[in-house]
């Protein structure tokens, strides 16, 4: 089956439609108050964020439109081999299209050439289809966070061997 979108490493670009689709996709599951990624300063930064050692970032296009993107960087506060899958959401046309899975794939790719061995990962009770979306990706649950993210209203965590 051939896809109809691409995904591609961030450009600067890219920083503007990052941040609307985080501040559209967050409150749309109830994850827009005090405690979630919405609120990390990288959110509008979003390349210059992740041109850091280790770090990776990737975007969903869909007939030239940036529609969704996710990416890997080091767990803050967490042993050197683990990292975190971080700012991972899609607006509702990049979604039900194969986006997640590939976009996971990526980044898991990404982890691994960064030399880590472990991901981590914080959601929310309610992101159902993204839950779906870790377990079948080899994510398994943790009955407490890990690292120190600063996302304390995150009520879900995973981690998946590398």
């Amino acid at each position: 089956m051939a896809h109809d979108y691409l995904i591609r490493p961030i450009e600067p670009s890219d920083n503007a439609a990052m941040a609307a689709i985080i501040r559209t996709v967050m409150p749309e599951f109830g994850a827009d108050g005090p405690g979630f990624a919405i609120h990390d300063a990288e959110v509008d930064t979003m390349c210059e964020s992740y041109a850091q050692p280790r770090s990776s970032y990737f975007v969903v296009e869909r007939d030239g439109v940036v529609i969704g993107g996710g990416g890997v960087a080091p767990l803050q506060n967490a042993e050197a081999d683990v990292c975190e899958l971080r700012k991972m959401y899609f607006l509702p046309a990049a979604r039900g299209i194969g986006a997640g899975a590939a976009m996971m794939q990526r980044c898991l790719d990404a982890a691994r050439a960064h030399g880590f061995n472990r991901c981590y990962l914080e959601t929310l009770t309610g992101m159902d289809a993204a839950q779906a979306l870790y377990k079948r990706s080899g994510f398994t649950p943790l009955c407490a966070p890990m690292g120190g993210t600063g996302h304390f209203s995150c009520d879900r965590f995973f981690i998946r061997e590398l």
